[in-house]
């Protein structure tokens, strides 16, 4: 499930949900335009906004009537077993009441909001007051077999009838429904394939270990197949497997990760030695896998360490893979099995503001547990930092951050490495690949590495002072850290010589000051004095700064490291403003068609 939003109308709403929002991490404030200031987002339609997100599944939480919900979100009513939680919280913080989704969490975030708040949560499921348990909402990793008997079963229930329970489940036990041996009604809780019915509930308890080993490059198809025809010969439910299993050097083996997508289940390894620990409880021993991968057995091997019981289904094979089910003396919990293959996002943040942040950047770091990466960027990142690891160093220490992000994913965590503008122009992403490859580490190698693009600097500038993007640019950095100068003088010549606009990254350092002046000798040579150039200055920030002038008036004194400089081409135009500014922008020729072959 996605991050909460709270969805504010008014000033007094956002101070109410600015306060209830720290019980619920991740959550965001989205503020309705000119009445709200301060929230993370802005939004301009209220009720389309609404529809907008209870569409994407996200979680909705109105600081206002419940009417207005139930207005905007009626025409679009469907499932109510897919439907995200929805609650109506009051203005002033003194009533909040679970509207849907009641058992898909709305009911909890309600009672965690009512506890912030010091109020009692308006909670009306007829299952959660009359017998203090919700029947269609097991704990996590228990799965209710036929959730559509469960609104009949309760009624039953309602009616007066006792029911009786086949296996053991605490969180029923403990609860206020009238329990009898000879009971109508039935709570059975076990690991076998049942279907259930109006008057028999069926639960499946976290209990089953799927363990799995494949030949390299196996198809998704093949390891699939096996893992569903593993369970199904043997009776076991879908439902009841807590984890599927595997032996490190198939962390990122994509065929392993679609057969527990396909369980919608999380995937856990073991090293070698863990997996030879359990070489004398193997049905099926192999002297060839142990010469292989250092341990006699992988599916079994992975199938017993993670369940810490039997082995239940001896190793099934196929044309490239192997499949075993372990069963546990008890339930389960995914956290405690093995070791989870460790993910590294590369998170551009773009030049700072929260408005500037892509939606996917902000999911990557709300799910991570670590944040690593230049103390400042760390901070703008404000409440999304709340709750996780920061590891903050200083400018200059790239290639550590680096380490240490890779060092802490390779630990099973989720890392998110944070850079400004795009990570991938100038930044952080080019580094991570080449360490990688440079290192030849197989925990890194094994990791899972994904990159999110961010607003750079580049497309900021462009867009405050115009359009000087308009036809073709390119981007030179003028640091001389990591490339010497002969080379990036001779791609200011190119550049030059191909009258592209031009951005400017590190344009300047305290002790590099004559490289722009050099620069720009070299394009007067090839573009006239009065080309347009922007001076963009903490982009998104406090502070911002966005000035133009000409290539002949361009000064190195008005230029700080936190500058962006762009250049205009030739063909660069400066088309003033009724305020006094000046709008920069670079034509395509559109002027130059003939009118009848011309693009709207």
């Amino acid at each position: 499930m996605s991050a909460p939003v709270f969805v504010v109308l008014s000033q007094s709403g956002l101070e109410v949900a600015s306060g209830a929002r720290t019980v619920l991490p991740g959550a965001e404030i989205h503020g309705l335009a000119h009445r709200v200031a301060g929230a993370d987002k802005d939004f301009s339609a209220t009720l389309d906004h609404l529809r907008a997100l209870f569409s994407a599944g996200t979680p909705i939480i109105g600081v206002f009537a419940a009417g207005i919900l139930i207005r905007a979100l009626g025409p679009v009513l469907s499932d109510k077993r897919a439907e995200p939680p929805v609650l109506a919280l009051a203005e002033d913080g003194s009533a909040v009441v679970p509207l849907l989704g009641g058992h898909h969490g709305a009911n909890d975030m309600a009672r965690r909001l009512a506890a912030a708040l010091g109020i009692e949560p308006a909670i009306t499921t007829a299952g959660d007051l009359n017998f203090g348990v919700a029947l269609d909402e097991p704990p996590t990793g228990w799965h209710l077999a036929n959730p559509e008997d469960a609104k009949p079963f309760t009624a039953a229930l309602m009616a007066g009838a006792r029911v009786r329970l086949e296996g053991t489940a605490p969180w029923l036990t403990g609860t206020r429904l009238p329990f009898s041996a000879d009971g109508t009604l039935t709570l059975r809780i076990t690991e076998r394939a049942e279907a259930g019915s109006e008057t028999c509930l069926v639960y499946h308890p976290p209990v089953l270990a799927v363990g799995v080993g494949c030949e390299r490059g196996a198809s998704a198809e093949e390891v699939t197949a096996l893992v569903r025809e593993t369970l199904a010969s043997a009776g076991l439910a879908k439902g009841a497997v807590a984890a599927l299993c595997s032996i490190d050097v198939k962390m990122d083996e994509p065929a392993i990760h679609a057969a527990a997508a396909d369980l919608g289940v999380p995937v856990r390894f073991f090293d070698a030695a863990r997996l030879e620990e359990e070489a004398q409880h193997l049905a099926n021993p192999s002297d060839l896998v142990f010469r292989e991968v250092g341990c006699h057995g992988v599916a079994e091997g992975a199938a017993l360490a993670a369940s810490g019981g039997t082995l239940l289904v001896p190793k099934r094979k196929s044309a490239r893979a192997t499949c075993a089910v372990g069963l546990a003396p008890a339930p389960l919990h995914a956290d405690a099995i093995g070791r989870r293959r460790g993910r590294l996002s590369v998170v551009g943040i773009g030049p700072g503001s929260d408005g500037w942040r892509t939606p996917e950047a902000d999911s990557w770091l709300a799910s991570a547990t670590d944040l690593v990466g230049y103390h400042l960027y760390l901070d703008l990142l404000g409440e999304l930092a709340a709750g996780k690891r920061r590891h903050g160093y200083e400018l200059g220490a790239e290639e550590t951050r680096v380490r240490v992000a890779l060092d802490l994913a390779a630990e099973g965590r989720d890392v998110a490495l944070v850079s400004s503008g795009d990570a991938g122009i100038y930044a952080m992403a080019t580094l991570v690949f080449e360490l990688v490859e440079r290192e030849e580490r197989a925990d890194w190698a094994r990791l899972d590495i994904a990159v999110t693009p961010g607003i750079s600097a580049l497309q900021a500038a462009a867009a405050r002072a115009g359009a000087p993007l308009g036809h073709d640019f390119c981007t030179i950095s003028l640091s001389d850290l990591l490339t010497p100068w002969p080379v990036i003088e001779r791609r200011i010549r190119a550049a030059a010589e191909g009258d592209f606009v031009i951005a400017v990254y590190n344009p300047v350092s305290r002790r590099r000051t004559e490289q722009l002046p050099a620069m720009k000798a070299v394009l007067l040579e090839h573009r006239p004095a009065a080309t347009p150039v922007i001076l963009a200055r903490n982009l998104g920030r406090p502070g911002e700064a966005i000035a133009v002038t000409t290539l002949a008036a361009l000064d190195v004194a008005d230029v700080d490291m936190l500058t962006l400089v762009l250049i205009g081409s030739s063909e660069t135009r400066a088309l003033p403003r009724g305020d006094g500014g000046t709008w920069v922008y670079t034509p395509r020729g559109y002027a130059a068609k003939h009118p009848d072959e011309r693009s709207s």
